[in-house]
C-alpha cells in the first residue's frame, strides 16, 4: 500500500511528549515523511493579539522528515498539501501535536484535497485544553473515520 506520513508541529514550543516523538522516529524511513512546524508572523497570524501566545518563530523540527513544511497557524501549507497530491498516496497517516486544531485542520485540508487521511492515534498529543488528546482523536473519528495505531502500522509490511 502506497502511503505517506505527514506530522504536524513536532517542535519544541508545544514541548512533546518524549514517547511521542521517539514514536514517530520509528516510523521515519518506512514510508516518505513530511513535517510542518509552526513559526510566528504576527503579520500573517495574530496569536499573540487574540491568544496572548504564540510559537517561536525560528523553533526546527524534532524528527528527521523527509521533508519540512513551515506553517504559520493552523493549516498545512499549499505547498505540503500540492507535493502530498503528487504522490498520490493510498493513505496519509497523520500524528503530531495538537490533535484538537492543528492536526484536525490538517485532516480537513488533506480531506478536501481529495487524500484519505488516517490518525495514528496513540502518536498524538492534544492542546493545552487536552493534552491527551482524546478529543482530537473522537473528532477525527467523526469527521473522518479513519484511524490506526503505531502498532497496526509496523505489523504492515
Amino acid at each position: 500500500m502506497k502511503q505517506a506520513l505527514l506530522i504536524i508541529d513536532v517542535q519544541p514550543s508545544f514541548s512533546p511528549p518524549a514517547p511521542l516523538v521517539s514514536g514517530i522516529g520509528r516510523l521515519i524511513g518506512r514510508m516518505p515523511s513530511f513535517a510542518t512546524i509552526e513559526r510566528h508572523d504576527e503579520s500573517r497570524t495574530p496569536f499573540q493579539r487574540q491568544l496572548g501566545w504564540s510559537p517561536a518563530v525560528n523553533d526546527e523540527s524534532l524528527v528527521a522528515a523527509d521533508e519540512v513544511f513551515v506553517k504559520y497557524g493552523y493549516l498545512p501549507p499549499r505547498e505540503l498539501i500540492e507535493r502530498l497530491k503528487g504522490l498520490a498516496p493510498e493513505r496519509v497517516l497523520v500524528c503530531g501535536i495538537q490533535a484538537d486544531t492543528c492536526v484536525l485542520a490538517a485532516g480537513f485540508a488533506l480531506f478536501d484535497a481529495g487524500l484519505s487521511p488516517i490518525l495514528i492515534e496513540d502518536l498524538v498529543a492534544g492542546s493545552s485544553l487536552d493534552r491527551s488528546g482524546r478529543l482530537g482523536v473522537d473528532l477525527w473519528r467523526h469527521h473522518f473515520g479513519q484511524v490506526v495505531s503505531s502498532a497496526e502500522i509496523a505489523r504492515r509490511p
